[in-house]
C-alpha cells in the first residue's frame, strides 16, 4: 500500500516524486479546491462571520481523484506551500478528504531538495489552525470589503467596477504622487564649477561649497555671477586635506521585496513575470542525469526573512574560499539585522544548492531563468563575502571668502564587489572622481584656476512610481505582505485604475475619481496605517495571540456605518470620470482625441462622437498606430443593384468585392482565386469559397461539377494511384484524394 504525498502543482510533485521512490504516489491539487463562492457574500456575518465554502468549479475531477488515492493510501500526507496561503490549501484539502485534524499529516519543506523533502517525510506535523485562521480572516475581511463596496461603486461610479482593501490602497498611492507632480513648482538653483591645476600640471575639478564654512545654496544667477566674479581675483588656496578608508557591507541576501525591486530595475521584468520565473526555480527545474534530474533551485520565494541557515553558509564560505581566496570572506558569518514585523518562518531567497554556478546549469534553464537564478545566487554569495574597501579622499579649497570641495574615491580592495554590483544600493550622493595622489599635494599651496562655469539648475518634481518603488512603499509602510504585492499591482492594472507608461505606473482618471470618492467616504480602508494595522492583526491571529472573530467584529462595525453612510451622502450622478485628452488631433473634424479603454484595451477616439467616430488604435509604446494606406483597386464590372463602382476589400475570410455606395447600397461579391489546379472530375479550374464560416475549394462550374473539398487541393499527383492529393492543414498531413488508397505522409509543411 502506497502513501499519498498531495502538492499544489505539477511541477512540485515531478520533482518530489523522484526523490521519493515507488512507495509514495505524488499528485497535485492544482491550487485552491475549495473557496467561498463567486455568485454571493459567502459569509454570515449574523453567525460569527461563518464562512460558506464550495468546491471550486471546474475541481470536480481533481477531488474525486484525491479521494479515491485517499481511500487505499496507507499514509497522506499534505505538502503543500510553507505559507498560510498553503497551511490553509491543506486544511480545505483534509476537510474535503475527511482527514482529523489532529491527524500528523502536515509536512513542510524550504527548498525542494532530497535531503529537505525526505527529513520533512519523517516528522510530520499536525495542521497549525493559528496560520488557518489569519488567512480566513484575510479572506473573509477581503470578501466583504469587495462585495459590499463594488455595488455602491456600480451604481455611483461606472457599473463592472469593484474595490478591494489593499488595491484601494495602492491606487491611493500612485493616484497621490500624480498629484505631486502636478502641484510641484521648481526651483531654481545654480552650481559653480571650478577646475584648477596643480604644481605638475594635472587637475582637478572642484564645486562650490559655500562660505565661512558653511554650505550655501546658490538660487539666483546673480548669487553664481557673485561668486564666479570673486574666484577670478583671488587665488586657490589648497586649505585640507582628509583621507580616510571606507568599508561597503554587501546588502543581505534577497527577501520577497527585495527581489522584485532588484530584478524590476536590473533586468526589467515585471513583478509577475518574476514570481513566476521564482516559482518555477523553487518547485524543480530538469537538470539533466548530470545533475541528478529534477531539482528545486532556490528555496522558498515567499519571505520577508533574512536568515540563512548554518549549512548554507559553510557551503557559501568554502565555495568563496576556493575560488576568491580566504580574505573574501569574513572572519564569522554574517548575521543581518531583519526589519520590525518581519516573519522568520523560512530563510531569505538564496540557492538550494550554492556549488550549481548559473553557468553550470545555463543550457537547462530558459531565458528567464537563468537570468534570476544567477541575479539570485550572486546577490547570496556576495552577502557572505567580505566588505569592499574605499579609500576616500577630500580635497577643500579657499578662494577669498568662498569655498570649493572636490571629492574622490579608489577601490582599494573588491571583496564582494568581484561578484555583485549594488552600487545603486549605496548612492549617497558624493562626487566619486579620480584625484592625484596626496604625495603630490602640499596643504596651503595655491593652484591658478584653469576653467569655470555656472550652470542653472531647477528642482524637479518626484518621479511616478514604478512597480519596484511601489513595492518598496508598501513593503516599508506595512501594506500588504511579500505574496501579495504582484497581485495587487495586477489587479489594480487589470481594473483600469491605474496604467503602464513605459516603467512607469501612472493613475487613470478612473483610478482619481475612485480613489477620492474612497477617501472622502471610506477613510480607514484606504488609510496606510488602519492598513499596516490590519496585518499586525493577522500576524496576531497566526501567533494565536487573536481571533478571527474578534478582528473581524472590530472591523465590520465601523465598516457598515460607513458604509450606510456613503448611500445617502452620494447620489447616481454625483460622480463624473473626466474624459483623458490626448494632444493627438483628429484628422476628421480636428478636436483633440480621448483615451478611451474598450474590450481590447486602450485607445484614441474622437470626442465628438456620434457626429464622428474616428478612432484610432495604440501601439505597445502607447502612441498612435497609423492606419496603413493603400490604393484602392476597382473592379473591371459594376455592382449588380444600383450600378456603382466595386472595389476590393478584406474581410475576416479574405478579399472580396463590395459596392462603393455601401452603407446605402450593401451588394458584395467573392473575389475569386484560382489555384492553378484543375478539377480531377472535369478539368475546370478550382477557385476558393466561403461556407459555413471557413474556406473550401471547389471546382469553378459548381453545381453543375459536384468536385468540393475542404482540403487544399495540391498539383502532384499519387504516386501509387494518380489521384489528386490533397493537404490536411490542421494535422500538417498529404493524403490521396481517392479513399480507397492508402498513400499519406506526414509532417509536411504547406
Amino acid at each position: 500500500m502506497s502513501n499519498l504525498v498531495i502538492v499544489e502543482s505539477p511541477a512540485k510533485a515531478s520533482t518530489i516524486k523522484g526523490y521519493l521512490g515507488s512507495n509514495y504516489k505524488v499528485i497535485a491539487s492544482k491550487g485552491h479546491i475549495r473557496d467561498l463562492p463567486k455568485s454571493g457574500l459567502g459569509v454570515d456575518i449574523e453567525n460569527d462571520f461563518a464562512p460558506h465554502y464550495i468546491n471550486i468549479r471546474g475541481k470536480g475531477d481533481v477531488i474525486a481523484q484525491l479521494k479515491q488515492e485517499a481511500k487505499t493510501a496507507g499514509k497522506i500526507f499534505l505538502a503543500t506551500d510553507p505559507d498560510r496561503e498553503g497551511e490553509a490549501i491543506s486544511w480545505h484539502l483534509a476537510t474535503a478528504l475527511g482527514i482529523p485534524m489532529d491527524k500528523q499529516c502536515r509536512v513542510t519543506f524550504n527548498e525542494i531538495t532530497k535531503s529537505a523533502v525526505k527529513d520533512a517525510i519523517k516528522h510530520p506535523s499536525i495542521i497549525n489552525q493559528n496560520l488557518v485562521n489569519a488567512q480566513q480572516t484575510r479572506r473573509i475581511l477581503d470578501r466583504i470589503v469587495g462585495y459590499q463596496l463594488s455595488p455602491f461603486l456600480w451604481k455611483n461610479v461606472r457599473s463592472g467596477l469593484s474595490a478591494g482593501r489593499v488595491q484601494s490602497i495602492a491606487a491611493r498611492i500612485i493616484s497621490e504622487r500624480e498629484e505631486e507632480i502636478r502641484s510641484f513648482l521648481p526651483q531654481e538653483y545654480w552650481t559653480v564649477r571650478a577646475v584648477v591645476k596643480t604644481a605638475d600640471g594635472s587637475e582637478i575639478e572642484t564645486h562650490f561649497f559655500g562660505k565661512d564654512g558653511k554650505e550655501i545654496r546658490l538660487s539666483t544667477e546673480a548669487e553664481a555671477g557673485a561668486v564666479l566674479e570673486a574666484i577670478h581675483k583671488s587665488p586657490f588656496l589648497l586649505s585640507g586635506i582628509r583621507q580616510s578608508q571606507k568599508s561597503r557591507m554587501p546588502s543581505p541576501p534577497f527577501t520577497t521585496s527585495t527581489m522584485q525591486q532588484e530584478a524590476s530595475r536590473k533586468l526589467g521584468f515585471q513583478s509577475k513575470r518574476i514570481m513566476k520565473t521564482a516559482q518555477e526555480l523553487y518547485e524543480g527545474i530538469n537538470l539533466g542525469s548530470e545533475f541528478g534530474g529534477f531539482s528545486g533551485l532556490i528555496t522558498y520565494m515567499r519571505t520577508d526573512s533574512l536568515r540563512i541557515s548554518a549549512s548554507a553558509q559553510e557551503a557559501a564560505f568554502a565555495l568563496i574560499n576556493e575560488q576568491y581566496g580566504k580574505e573574501y570572506h569574513p572572519a564569522s558569518p554574517r548575521q543581518f539585522k531583519m526589519k520590525p514585523g518581519a516573519q522568520d518562518a523560512h530563510e531569505a531567497i538564496r540557492p538550494s544548492d550554492v556549488n550549481l554556478t548559473p553557468d553550470k546549469i545555463k543550457r537547462y534553464l530558459t531565458s528567464d531563468q537563468y537570468r534570476l537564478y544567477k541575479l539570485i545566487w550572486e546577490r547570496f554569495v556576495a552577502s557572505q563575502m567580505s566588505s569592499a574597501v574605499f579609500s576616500m579622499l577630500s580635497l577643500d579649497f579657499t578662494v577669498g571668502e568662498y569655498q570649493f570641495r572636490a571629492t574622490g574615491s579608489t577601490l582599494k580592495f573588491k571583496g564582494y564587489l568581484a561578484v555583485y554590483d549594488d552600487s545603486s544600493d549605496h548612492e549617497d550622493g558624493t562626487e566619486k572622481r579620480s584625484l592625484p595622489p596626496v604625495s603630490r599635494l602640499v596643504e596651503g599651496a595655491a593652484m591658478p584656476l584653469a576653467d569655470s562655469a555656472a550652470n542653472q539648475h531647477f528642482t524637479e518634481a518626484p518621479p511616478r512610481y514604478t512597480e519596484a518603488s511601489l513595492i518598496k512603499f508598501l513593503e516599508d509602510n506595512g501594506i500588504g505582505r511579500p505574496s501579495t504585492y504582484t497581485a495587487i499591482i495586477s489587479t489594480i492594472i487589470d481594473r483600469n485604475y491605474v496604467r503602464r507608461e513605459g516603467k512607469a505606473l501612472v493613475p487613470t482618471p478612473l483610478g482619481e475619481v475612485t480613489t477620492k470618492l474612497m477617501k472622502e467616504n471610506f477613510p480607514d480602508i484606504v488609510e496606510y496605517q488602519f492598513t499596516a494595522d490590519m496585518e499586525d492583526k493577522f500576524d496576531s491571529i497566526a501567533r494565536g495571540e487573536d481571533t478571527l472573530h474578534a478582528v473581524l467584529s472590530d472591523f465590520y462595525g465601523g465598516f457598515a456605518e460607513a458604509l450606510e453612510r456613503a448611500k445617502d451622502n452620494v447620489k447616481a450622478g454625483d460622480v463624473e470620470i473626466p474624459p483623458e485628452e490626448s494632444d493627438v488631433p483628429c484628422e476628421k473634424c480636428g478636436r483633440l482625441m480621448v483615451y478611451k479603454t474598450g474590450r481590447f484595451g486602450r485607445f484614441l477616439a474622437c470626442p465628438g462622437y456620434p457626429e464622428c467616430k474616428n478612432t484610432k488604435a495604440l501601439g505597445k509604446d502607447g502612441k498612435p498606430v497609423e492606419k496603413k494606406t493603400t490604393e484602392t483597386e476597382v473592379a473591371d464590372f459594376k455592382c449588380e443593384l444600383c450600378g456603382g463602382t466595386m472595389v476590393l476589400r478584406t474581410g475576416r475570410f479574405g478579399s472580396f468585392y463590395a459596392c462603393a455606395n455601401y452603407p446605402t447600397c450593401k451588394f458584395t461579391k467573392q473575389k475569386i482565386n484560382e489555384l492553378g489546379v484543375d478539377c480531377p472530375k472535369c478539368g475546370a479550374r478550382i477557385i476558393t469559397k466561403i461556407g459555413k464560416g471557413k474556406v473550401f475549394y471547389s471546382c469553378e462550374r459548381y453545381p453543375d461539377c459536384d468536385f468540393s473539398t475542404w482540403d487544399l487541393p495540391l498539383s502532384e499527383k499519387c504516386p501509387e494511384c494518380g489521384d489528386m492529393l490533397l493537404y490536411r492543414k490542421s494535422r500538417k498531413l498529404v493524403l490521396c484524394r481517392n479513399k480507397s488508397c492508402d498513400y499519406k505522409k506526414e509532417n509536411v509543411e504547406k
